[in-house]
């Protein structure tokens, strides 16, 4: 028998097992209703099985392409300036980005997570939300809070470093499956890919440093003040209409008073701007 003859043998073989196991569990029509399967020839037993192998493959693409969870669709914000670029997530969240630094994030995060991707050094504010922890990615570690705040430094000029101002944070290293919990007033870095955590140098890490000089694109009045009281407990500005916390400005702010900052905005806007005690009040 010529090599060609054995291959169509095995072939019609390998074919004719198949239809029977599919003939035995039903899968296959029948060609005259009433009357016993005719003995098909076995080309039309081949194109029987393919049929019902091409149908079983394309419910199941439909099944996972109908059931697949949308991706959302992701932004980029990036800081090429000296100044801190002030961003607010959709959650509420604040991330200020220092230079040469940017922010991978979706337009709307997903029901049971918010997760983003950093390169460069930022500080976070993150707004609570049960059951929706938040993620950040950076080249090194992953990291998981639910409501805290904090500042990363994964530029890669400098060893991955994060400090906690509030809350607690847990980082995990991408490489050597090591992680740990690290609290307010604690800061840990890498080192030998190992994590270090220790007591915070105060005179080091100096969270005031991202609200010194910064600036806001087109961002709303109520997302820029609520960034500027981060920057201090003393004093606050408020507005008093809610028609104003929707007006959108860019600006920038390098090193002013509180005072000076509303001050600044009122004049912008052509507001009044009104102490009383420790709050600014703004008003039209």
């Amino acid at each position: 028998v010529m090599k060609t003859d054995i291959y169509k043998i095995k072939t019609d073989k390998a074919w004719n097992r198949l239809y029977d196991r599919l003939d035995k569990d039903h899968l296959l029509a029948k060609v005259d209703e009433g009357h016993h399967m005719r003995k098909l020839s076995p080309w039309m037993r081949h194109g029987a099985v393919a049929a019902v192998l091409i149908g079983i493959v394309c419910g199941a693409l439909y099944w996972v392409s109908g059931f697949k969870e949308p991706v959302p669709d992701l932004l980029t914000q990036e800081n090429q300036s000296a100044f801190t670029l002030s961003t607010t997530l959709e959650d509420g969240s604040v991330v200020l980005l220092g230079g040469e630094t940017s922010l991978l994030y979706p337009e709307h995060f997903v029901a049971d997570k918010r997760e983003v991707s950093l390169e460069g050094n930022a500080f976070f504010d993150i707004a609570k939300k049960q059951g929706q922890p938040f993620w950040i990615n950076t080249e090194q570690a992953k990291i998981e809070v639910l409501g805290t705040a904090f500042s990363v430094q994964s530029d890669g000029n400098a060893p991955f470093r994060l400090s906690v101002q509030r809350g607690t944070v847990r980082v995990s290293l991408k490489k050597g499956n090591r992680e740990c919990y690290v609290k307010a007033g604690e800061t840990v870095t890498v080192q030998s890919q190992k994590l270090i955590v220790q007591r915070t140098d105060e005179e080091a890490e100096d969270w005031s440093r991202f609200f010194k000089h910064i600036r806001f694109k087109d961002e709303t009045l109520s997302n820029i003040l609520k960034v500027m009281n981060l920057s201090t407990d003393s004093l606050q500005i408020q507005v008093d209409s809610p028609a104003l916390v929707e007006r959108k400005l860019t600006v920038e702010f390098s090193d002013e008073s509180p005072e000076m900052v509303a001050n600044l905005i009122a004049g912008a806007l052509n507001l009044k701007c009104i102490r009383q005690g420790n709050i600014y009040n703004l008003s039209e």
